[in-house]
């Protein structure tokens, strides 16, 4: 934990102090661009590119662009991602859990649950995520369930890619259009336009949509 930043991580060997110091790294790069441009913290919807910034800031002007949020729709999963990406440098294996938006490279298959609120799929739905499919981000949006803010009802939206920023900013894109159990499908066809989401798993209240690399299994 560094101020608001509250990772989990699972590695190979102890990383606590490699992980704090790539945490430092991401928020300082995060803060000083957000004085320069605040509207890289306050837009609700895409900003212009910069292509004078760090790679992660503009992996997450462009892929705001995609989704048509704002940048911070994709700060956890940057930010995951960025620590992952650090990581690797000391261990095979890593995961980097960051509000539920998560980045993954492993060996094994490795199986993540999803809550979703007051849903009867809430802690019933488990995803099984190939060796192969990593590194990838597997990020969740949701209107019911913590803090952030969305502009839909969907009790859990989660989103599969190789880029963990991308699926973050997907999420919470896809997230905002869910009003009822209705557009499940019509915003499943959306996601699926957008390029380099691999698998969308929406959970609205009694209804279950799923499309592409979405691999469930029982508890």
């Amino acid at each position: 934990m560094v101020s608001e930043t509250d990772l989990f991580i699972s590695a190979d060997s102890d990383l606590r102090t490699e992980a704090r110091e790539s945490i430092l790294k991401i928020r300082k790069e995060l803060d000083e661009y957000i004085i320069k441009r605040p509207e890289f913290k306050n837009s609700l919807e895409p900003i212009e590119m910069d292509e004078q910034t760090t790679p992660t800031i503009q992996k997450m002007l462009k892929h705001s662009r995609e989704c048509g949020v704002g940048p911070m729709a994709s700060v956890a999963g940057a930010v995951s991602e960025f620590v992952g990406e650090y990581l690797l440098r000391f261990s095979k294996q890593i995961v980097v859990e960051n509000g539920g938006d998560i980045f993954l490279l492993s060996k094994d298959t490795r199986k993540i649950g999803v809550h979703a609120g007051v849903s009867k799929f809430s802690e019933k739905l488990i995803l099984d995520i190939a060796s192969e499919q990593t590194p990838c981000g597997v990020c969740t949006s949701s209107a019911t369930v913590g803090h952030s803010l969305s502009f839909g009802k969907a009790d859990a939206v989660v989103v599969l890619s190789r880029s963990v920023a991308l699926a973050d900013c997907s999420a919470t894109a896809l997230c905002n259009i869910i009003s009822n159990k209705d557009d499940v499908d019509k915003v499943i066809s959306h996601g699926k336009q957008i390029r380099g989401v691999n698998g969308i798993l929406i959970v609205m209240g009694d209804t279950l949509g799923a499309w592409g690399d979405v691999k469930l299994v029982d508890i």
